[in-house]
């Protein structure tokens, strides 16, 4: 149930993101889901892809700061308040959020989250019967 995730520090310049995307593209690794957060000096972009080690390997090997975490994914329905729902059993049991992004297809929608606790988290949304997702079924979105 927990997934790898690739953070991506980039500094703020015209092109940097795509140098990312081209370096992947070129060792056929693929981009399930991915969130691109910003200041005014450097961006994070966090990703999660069908082979993580290879992935950092290949762009620490191009020099960039690379660095995998753990995330956990989970499906919710895509109706007003689901995720809220979601989020208060986690709420609920004082899991902190550090941060999530998604995306939604048809009737369901698809979270990426990182917790303080992973485990704990896990457990409480199992506990709940809330689905859960692996990596591989990830990646075939």
């Amino acid at each position: 149930m927990i997934i790898k995730q690739l953070s991506v520090f980039l500094e703020n310049k015209s092109g940097r993101l795509h140098e990312v995307f081209d370096v992947l593209g070129a060792s056929n690794i693929n981009v399930s889901a991915c969130s691109v957060a910003d200041t005014s000096e450097f961006g994070i972009l966090r990703m999660i892809v069908s082979e993580p080690e290879k992935a950092r390997d290949i762009l620490k090997e191009k020099r960039f700061s690379v660095n995998i975490s753990e995330v956990i994914s989970f499906v919710t329905p895509n109706t007003p308040g689901a995720l809220a729902r979601t989020l208060k059993v986690l709420s609920d049991t004082n899991i902190s959020i550090e941060y999530l992004y998604g995306f939604s297809v048809g009737e369901k929608s698809f979270i990426a989250l990182r917790s303080d606790n992973v485990e704990k988290a896990i457990m409480e949304l199992q506990r709940h019967e809330m689905e859960l997702i692996s990596a591989n079924d990830l990646y075939k979105f």
